[in-house]
């Protein structure tokens, strides 16, 4: 790799790291490459990106971002996981190194919270984005439905009451 390309990658991996919340440090060493490909795909479902990079390229690239205390972190074989989703990444990550011990989460950074690897696997348990939003929109429309119930019940009432005097009326 030449001058010019290892400028550029740092440029994009500067880049990407200004327009992310969440960043998410692992090592990989002895995953294959099937094993990698699977990785990439988790996190491309749940809309995070991974790169495996030259870790002083990426200690330059971090030069001037949030994520600037993370440089201690890239040492070894080191695979970066980003969204701006805060949950998505570290969701994928904590998923696929339970079901491979080979990948070992370091930590991250959420916005400019460092994490250590607690941190991460408690990010992990925290609900989606897309969760939250179903749930508020559940939480929303329940109080209105029970409303239109409310407002419906005192006509019925009202209804029930007047079918029962005119049934006593036209029983006596």
């Amino acid at each position: 790799m030449n001058r010019t390309e290892k400028q550029d990658m740092v440029a994009a991996l500067n880049k990407v790291f200004e327009g992310t919340n969440l960043v998410v440090v692992a090592q990989y060493s002895g995953l294959t490459v099937a094993q990698m490909n699977d990785l990439r795909s988790r996190m491309k479902d749940v809309g995070a990106g991974l790169k495996v990079t030259k870790n002083r390229l990426t200690r330059l690239a971090l030069e001037g971002t949030k994520f600037k205390p993370l440089a201690e972190l890239f040492t070894g074989p080191t695979v970066v996981a980003y969204s701006t989703d805060p949950v998505g990444a570290a969701k994928a990550a904590v998923a696929f190194a339970k079901d491979n011990e080979k990948l070992i989460i370091l930590g991250g950074a959420l916005d400019k919270l460092t994490l250590d690897e607690n941190g991460i696997r408690s990010l992990a348990a925290l609900p989606s984005l897309d969760e939250l939003r179903g749930k508020l929109v559940g939480m929303i429309s329940t109080p209105a439905t029970r409303i239109a119930g409310v407002l419906q019940a005192p006509a019925g009432k009202l209804a029930r009451v007047l079918s029962a005097q005119a049934q006593k009326g036209e029983a006596a």
